[in-house]
């Protein structure tokens, strides 16, 4: 089963957020609770964790911003 590696909305007022850096690479396999990206907002950074545990895809690509919702990886 896949796993959807989405940008959360972290605050109310979030609408988009940037991916700084990816903490693992494609292809990696990944723990569930493992930080797998940092996203950037306007007022904060923070790490994003795997939902699930598995074999990382990267889709979305650094200093790229994205709104809330998108789909930047899948975890297989």
């Amino acid at each position: 089963m896949s796993h959807e590696l989405r940008i959360p909305q972290l605050g109310v007022t979030m609408t988009e957020g940037s991916i700084t850096t990816w903490l693992a690479e494609d292809g990696a396999a990944v723990a569930e609770g493992q930080a797998v990206y940092t996203l950037a907002t306007d007022k904060t950074e923070t790490d994003i964790e795997a939902p699930a545990a598995g074999t990382l895809r990267i889709i979305g690509q650094v200093d790229e911003d994205y709104a809330v919702g998108t789909v930047v990886g899948v975890i297989d």
